[in-house]
């Protein structure tokens, strides 16, 4: 019988070695069956070479029976249970939500020791790491027959994205811990939509765009227009006959004249990076993740004051969103910074390029600079192209290094290229990985 379980090892262990498992991980899993198989057999050798003692027989006996018990009991107990999980459909990164299960006995006879056993990708995704995102919900110690029990799960969604739920099943290695049996059918899936961490922000380097004078409150650039009366002033030689202010000019006995301050709402358009070398780091920790709660960060901003945005990127999947405001063009924004990945291959002056061949005058474009240096002077000249095209350019330049490394490093200089940037009027801000973003952009 030895010889037997020994050329059946011998079969096992070259059948997994072919289908490429982990036998140490396997026999590691499983010690505790295959001890108790060893002990068995032998036991039951020991009882055949003693054919006349009943007590090898008994030993035998008692170790095959708590075998059977142990792979045979925990089937049993998740036989006639049901599992069902609901929970929000929509969340924000680093929010507490909560799943309801129910754990529903169907038979007449009382369950043990249940697990629920849900499918979570969400669950680990904030570090990077390949996981299969299998969490335990909870346990029930004990479920009397036609009975159900139910508790809460509070979970933190860590990382942003499109998930897909399920489906949760139930769990028992109940008494012995030999096996598990497992029940998986098809309900509690659902998708969940985790959407990215928006921080506050309270002003930024905007100009007026010409094109939506007469509606906010930003300077247009010098020489664009009046819009706004501002107060009155002297007559000075050259001005408009037409704007002289004659009720004052009577009460003062001096010529007084209206003078306007060009006022107009600000315009912008947010390109994102979504090249896949441009990304760096891994998990929430990646230079694609500031990118994007930036950019649904400025977002906010824009719609809640009224101002028209519009955002664009090119990757495996174009990102584009039309120029709009209010609340429902941000929630449409948001919808598409939840699922967006930095998997493209397009080189990012590409991207500027296209913008600046469809930007307003006088509109702020945001662009995002993480890519490998050996593009940075092509995007530099599609930079001074959006310039040319009379853009306005926010540039939120990412060190590269910070996000790579595993430990914190001090504060690098951006590379000398993108010194070049602030000869074409743009305004900088640098990002390195652990900044605190409400800081950076309220200083």
């Amino acid at each position: 019988m030895r010889a037997r379980f020994m050329k059946f090892m011998t079969a096992s262990w070259q059948q997994s070695t072919s289908n490429g498992l982990n036998l140490p991980a396997w026999i590691s899993r499983h010690r505790k069956p295959l001890v108790l198989i060893v002990f068995t057999l032998v036991a039951y050798e020991a009882a055949i070479n003693r054919m006349q003692q009943p007590l090898p027989w008994a030993i035998a006996a008692l170790l095959l029976s708590t075998l059977i018990t142990g792979f045979a009991w925990p089937h049993w107990l998740i036989r006639h249970l049901s599992v069902t999980r609901t929970g929000p459909e929509r969340a924000e990164e680093d929010e507490i939500i909560h799943f309801h299960a129910i754990i529903s006995n169907h038979g007449w006879l009382p369950r043990f020791m249940i697990e629920a056993v849900d499918h979570l990708p969400f669950v680990g995704a904030a570090q990077g790491t390949e996981t299969a995102g299998e969490k335990v919900l909870g346990v029930v110690a004990y479920i009397g027959g036609n009975t159900t029990r139910s508790f809460d799960v509070p979970l933190l969604c860590e990382k942003r994205g499109f998930y897909r739920l399920g489906p949760v099943g139930l769990a028992s290695s109940f008494p012995l811990g030999l096996a598990e049996a497992r029940q998986q059918k098809n309900g509690g899936v659902q998708t969940l939509t985790i959407y990215p961490d928006v921080f506050t922000i309270m002003k930024l380097p905007l100009s007026g765009t010409q094109s939506e004078i007469h509606r906010g409150g930003f300077l247009l650039p010098k020489g664009a227009g009046a819009a706004e009366f501002s107060g009155l002033r002297e007559y000075r030689r050259g001005d408009n006959p037409r704007h002289v202010h004659w009720p004052t000019t009577a009460r003062l006995n001096e010529l007084m004249v209206k003078e306007f301050e060009p006022l107009a709402s600000a315009s912008l358009y947010i390109v994102l990076d979504l090249s896949a070398d441009a990304n760096v780091g891994k998990g929430k920790h990646s230079s694609f993740e500031y990118a994007v709660r930036i950019a649904a960060s400025i977002g906010r901003y824009a719609c809640s004051n009224g101002m028209p945005i519009q955002l664009n990127g090119e990757g495996a999947h174009s990102l584009a969103i039309g120029l709009g405001s209010g609340d429902a063009h941000f929630r449409s924004i948001l919808d598409a910074l939840a699922v967006v990945a930095a998997d493209g291959a397009t080189p990012y002056a590409k991207v500027v390029q296209n913008a600046a061949m469809n930007c307003r005058h006088g509109q702020t474009v945001v662009v995002f600079l993480s890519e490998p240096e050996v593009r940075f002077a092509d995007t530099v000249q599609a930079i001074a192209l959006l310039r040319a095209r009379g853009a306005h350019v926010l540039a939120i330049a990412f060190e590269r290094e910070s996000f790579l490394a595993e430990t914190a490093l001090p504060a690098q200089p951006l590379p000398s290229l993108w010194a070049g940037l602030l000869d074409l009027g743009v305004a900088c801000l640098p990002i390195r990985n652990g900044d605190d973003l409400v800081a950076v952009f309220n200083p």
